[in-house]
């Protein structure tokens, strides 16, 4: 007979499905190698694709594809809507990208991540509507002291304080585009300085969170899917994150509308991702801040990843040694 506790195990995400999920990133990771600097970043990412797709059909769970790369007919993207797994298990809402930073894998450049974040089915916010979402992320020291709706260098000066950190000693990370030039300005003119991220702000945030990184916080206009994906994670971490949607122009603010959005609504990481119930996983494409790159020893392909638990509020480092025969990459 199973037991209360024992149904609860079958019911939800559990340390046992997010150790499954590491399989899925780490061979997008491994699979994605070729690619790497090789300016093909449509190549990367259908490696990439094709390869979490063959692994996550193993895994058991029933998950639904809340937060894709794009709709069912754009293949081989794994799709809005499409359900992955073996259909036992939990059933839950998954979020993933399978390259987060194409174009940084492209160029051969750093902070390249394979992402995949879980939590309880009906529990993940479908923002699939609005491409951008406005974000600004700290660690949990910034819930009621920085404030999404007031000045960039107000919410510096305040965050400073509240952690006990000179100004000048506080690190800003941005997405390096011209959308953001008066803000990079802004944040300088303030006395912090800033970390311009290329690509993938995903890291940004989840280093932003993170007690020992060198990020204080990460601000500025990324992804929806980003953001959500980004929630998985500050709600493991104990960070603290304000959003806004951010539609590009009213046609885009009408579809969000219809799908039941709120465009004007202030969204923290409990709205974006609901319960205390999240897995967040990603491993190293190349290497970043968060995790090393896939690296290449003799017979071994070696692997980093990352795994946070919001449930028992766990961050694992996990280094794995792959034999490379049994991935036939090229040399």
């Amino acid at each position: 007979m199973t037991d209360t506790h024992d149904t609860a195990e079958l019911l939800h995400p559990d340390r046992n499905l997010a150790m499954e999920l590491v399989r899925a990133t780490e061979a997008a990771a491994i699979r994605a190698v070729p690619w790497i600097g090789k300016g093909d970043k449509n190549g990367a990412d259908k490696a990439a694709v094709d390869a979490m797709r063959a692994f996550l059909s193993t895994v058991n769970f029933d998950g639904l594809i809340v937060i894709g790369e794009g709709e069912k007919d754009a293949a081989p993207m794994l799709f809005n809507g499409e359900h992955v797994g073996n259909g036992r298990g939990p059933s839950c809402d998954i979020a993933v990208d399978p390259i987060d930073g194409t174009s940084l894998t492209a160029a051969g450049r750093q902070n390249a991540l394979s992402v995949i974040a879980v939590s309880d089915r009906g529990t993940m916010l479908d923002a699939s509507s609005v491409f951008y979402m406005d974000k600004i992320v700290t660690a949990g020291a910034g819930a009621g002291v920085v404030d999404i709706d007031r000045p960039i260098g107000d919410n510096i000066r305040a965050y400073a304080k509240a952690v006990g950190k000179d100004v000048g000693d506080l690190r800003v990370a941005v997405l390096d585009r011209p959308r953001h030039e008066q803000l990079i300005a802004d944040v300088r003119a303030a006395g912090a300085g800033t970390r311009l991220m290329l690509d993938g702000d995903v890291a940004g945030g989840i280093n932003a969170a993170r007690y020992e990184s060198r990020i204080d916080m990460c601000v500025g206009i990324g992804g929806s899917p980003e953001g959500i994906t980004t929630a998985c994670a500050i709600k493991a971490l104990g960070g603290f994150m304000q959003t806004r949607l951010a539609p590009r122009n009213d046609d885009e603010r009408q579809k969000a509308i219809d799908a039941g959005l709120d465009v004007d609504r202030l969204y923290e990481a409990d709205d974006l991702v609901a319960g205390d119930n999240t897995l967040f996983v990603a491993t190293g494409v190349t290497d970043g801040g968060l995790v090393e790159g896939v690296r290449r020893r003799g017979p071994v392909i070696r692997t980093q990843s990352i795994v946070l638990r919001s449930g028992s509020g766990t961050i694992r480092t996990i280094s794995a040694d792959h034999l490379r025969s049994k991935w036939h990459l090229e040399s």
